[in-house]
């Protein structure tokens, strides 16, 4: 599932403008010297305020943003559209979309790569496909509520194609997700076609962890590694469960998540053999 997806739980993370705004003003702030409590006081704000604003758990308006930069003596023009786009409202908004912790950060991904143990990567999902997994939920949404996460998925796969800002997906998926029947053999048929067509797109590599290939590394769940068009902006690690999820930020922690997923790469087929693969379970599929 991802940040459409109605049905998940949990306190959503604080959005990606926000967050980002807020680191690049704590790197601000270290660099004049100052700590929290010194600067705080000369902002007129709490410790805990600024300590938020730098969080990302809350947003710093314009003029607080020139405030900071006349304290802290650095002048940087791209703090302030920075500032304008997170106050902006997410596309995602549009369609009823309240968890917006996945999708805000994708929104601003440039490429991301993705292990999938049991479902179809959602980037690479039909229409046929996606309602059925929606509805699997043991709180099925509202007939409203599934027609906009479906739009909103569908709406995000226009980045595979789009030259603008496109986005580049690695997905890594066991076999189990090509043969597990989602919606039935017509579904799952439409479902692996579609998949062979968008494996050929420049912005798709696809590989497949043979059920031969007996346990693997990532045996305990799914995952997505997220990159960013800006350089400064580190690799986001992104994980989710039952009733939540966790964006992990710590190099340490990313760097891992990278070491297992170029393992996983190693373990699985080529994308040659992973869509032949894909070509076979079709044929099986009767």
């Amino acid at each position: 599932m991802r940040g459409e997806d109605i049905t998940v739980a949990g306190r959503s993370s604080p959005s990606f403008r926000k967050r980002r705004l807020g680191r690049r003003l704590r790197q601000l702030r270290e660099s004049a010297g100052l700590t929290l409590e010194e600067a705080a006081p000369r902002l007129d704000k709490a410790r805990s305020s600024l300590h938020r604003i730098e969080n990302g758990e809350t947003r710093a308006d314009v003029h607080l943003v020139r405030s900071m930069m006349d304290l802290y003596d650095q002048y940087d023009p791209g703090l302030l559209d920075l500032a304008r786009d997170a106050a902006k409202k997410g596309w995602w908004r549009q369609y009823g979309l309240k968890d917006f912790g996945y999708v805000d950060v994708e929104t601003e991904a440039s490429r991301t790569r993705e292990f999938q143990l049991i479902n179809i990567p959602g980037l690479l999902q039909t229409e046929s496909y996606m309602r059925p997994h929606f509805m699997s939920s043991y709180r099925p949404p509202p007939r409203d509520e599934l027609d906009n996460a479906v739009a909103a998925r569908l709406y995000r796969q226009q980045r595979l194609t789009s030259e603008a800002q496109p986005m580049h997906l690695h997905a890594i998926v066991d076999e189990a997700v090509l043969r597990r029947q989602v919606g039935g053999v017509k579904v799952m048929r439409e479902q692996l076609e579609y998949l062979i067509m968008a494996s050929e797109l420049p912005t798709v590599l696809l590989q497949v962890i043979p059920l031969g290939a007996g346990s693997h590394a990532a045996m305990n769940g799914a995952f997505d590694i997220l990159s960013f068009p800006d350089p400064g902006e580190p690799d986001l690690f992104y994980v989710e469960y039952p009733t939540g999820s966790m964006h992990i930020e710590k190099a340490d922690q990313v760097q891992e998540g990278i070491l297992l997923f170029e393992h996983l790469g190693a373990t699985a087929l080529s994308p040659t053999e992973s869509v032949e693969l894909v070509c076979q379970v079709l044929s099986e599929s009767t």
